[in-house]
This record gives structure tokens, C-alpha cells and sequence, in this order.
């Protein structure tokens, strides 16, 4: 009797399986951003926010996490990447109250706790920024499948980084990428609206 209820159990099981994957399916697929159907694992990580608290992959679950890498001398891309983002925050928050807009600093010489707190407080006091050693920077980096580097020599030397958002779903994994339409003359950039629709797509997956 207890082989039997084991059997049935696994069907049972096995059916709303069947029937939880059927209704996924049909749920609107995302149409822009590299979604990922397998969630992609975040390594733990050691960071500082902009108030002196340590941040930690536990910070990131429960939360859905646009992550974006940039720093405050940045001449173009990250002004414009944060300042749309401050525009569609109440979008984000209308599709999921638990997002949170993460700002990663790939300048630690130059970003310190101060700068950073000023800096992103700019464009929303909602906002977080992050910074850490290069020796933890780097391979967070690369776990999020984005990449930066140093270009130019003396005070005022440029990063090289990526203008892709990076979103992490609230079991603190990677669900999707988002990257920027690139248009001769024009700044790299992610289009607020497609974000938005394909954002409300993956939490409606999830």
C-alpha cells in the first residue's frame, strides 16, 4: 500500500508538472531582452552600498534587481542609462513594488562611499550604488556576463563598460539581459519602452 501511494504520488506530481509548464507556455513570451528559461546562478558577492552597509547576494532575494554597471566621471552612458531609468521607476514599481535599480561602480579609485551616495541620490533617493575592489569586481562581472576595463592613463582616464541592465529575479538569480540599440552619432541605450513590456512579461513568468 505504501509502494502504491508513492506511484500515485510521483503521477500526481508528474501531471501538475505537465499542467504548470502548459499554462507557462502560454503566457507572452519576452520579445527583446536575452531571456534566460533557465535562471542563471549568481556566485556570492561582496559589495559596499553607498551608506556603508554591506551588500550581499541575500540582498537581492526577494527583489527583482536591475543591475547596471557604470561610474560618476562616466561622460554619457551612465547619465543617460540612469536618467531613464528614473523616468519609467514608477513603471517598474507598478509591474513589481520589490524592484530595485542597483547601481555598480566599476571606479572604486574614484568612486568612494560620498561620491556615490551624492551621485545617485541625483536620480532617485530610491536607487542604490555599489562598489568594491576590482578584486571583487571582476568576477561579479563576469558572473553577470558583462565586462569592463580601464582606458587611458593619469586622473582622467575613461572605462571601457557595458550599457546592457542586467535583471535578477527575487531568488537572486540572473533572469535576463537587457541590451542597449546602437545608433551612429547617438549614445548607446536601452528603449524604456520595450524594457518595460518585456519586464512585465518575465515577472508575469516567473
Amino acid at each position: 500500500m505504501k509502494n502504491y501511494s508513492v506511484y500515485l504520488g510521483g503521477i500526481v506530481a508528474a501531471i501538475v508538472g505537465v499542467l504548470v509548464f502548459q499554462q507557462m507556455s502560454k503566457l507572452p513570451q519576452p520579445e527583446h531582452a536575452l531571456y534566460y528559461q533557465q535562471p542563471r546562478a549568481i556566485k556570492a558577492f561582496e559589495l559596499t552600498k553607498h551608506d556603508g552597509q554591506p551588500f550581499g547576494k541575500q540582498q537581492l532575494v526577494g527583489r527583482w534587481s536591475l543591475v547596471f554597471f557604470g561610474y560618476t566621471s562616466c561622460p554619457d552612458v551612465c547619465p543617460t542609462t540612469l536618467q531613464n531609468l528614473g523616468f519609467i521607476y514608477d513603471d517598474l514599481q507598478a509591474i513589481a513594488d520589490n524592484s530595485q535599480v542597483l547601481l555598480v561602480s566599476v571606479d572604486p579609485q574614484r568612486d568612494n562611499l560620498n561620491k556615490l551616495s551624492q551621485y545617485i541620490a541625483y536620480f532617485n533617493p530610491e536607487f542604490v550604488a555599489l562598489r568594491a575592489g576590482h578584486d571583487v569586481l571582476f568576477p561579479f562581472a563576469r558572473n553577470l556576463g558583462l565586462m569592463y576595463a580601464i582606458s587611458g592613463e593619469g586622473d582622467d582616464y575613461l572605462v571601457d563598460h557595458s550599457a546592457s541592465l542586467v535583471l535578477i529575479n527575487p531568488d537572486g538569480d540572473i533572469a535576463a539581459i537587457f541590451k542597449p540599440e546602437q545608433a551612429v552619432g547617438k549614445v548607446p541605450s536601452i528603449d524604456s519602452d520595450k524594457l518595460l513590456s518585456d519586464y512585465q512579461k518575465i515577472v508575469a513568468l516567473h
